[in-house]
């Protein structure tokens, strides 16, 4: 099970990372772009390190105090899966 679960935290966090990329290049741009409730679901159902690592790197929705707390609530729950699967 645990590699498996690794497998899934890693999709997850490469997804959400792109995810948050291409909106931030698609906000420049005044395109179409993700909501934020997908965003929020990408990060708090797997992809928590990939979304907390492309708010910075894109500097993407950092100032929104929400995408913070759901980025570390979500990489809470999922670090803690790990450790008990481990």
């Amino acid at each position: 099970m645990t590699p498996q679960y690794i497998a899934y935290l890693s999709f997850m966090s490469i997804l959400t990372f792109v995810y948050y990329v291409v909106d931030k290049s698609r906000a420049k741009r005044n395109a179409w772009r993700a909501s934020e409730k997908l965003l929020l679901s990408l990060s708090f159902f797997g992809g928590a390190i990939g979304g907390y690592m492309a708010m910075f790197v894109a500097r993407h929705k950092t100032r929104k105090w929400y995408f913070h707390v759901v980025n570390l609530i979500g990489m809470g729950w999922q670090i803690a899966l790990l450790i008990y699967l481990l």
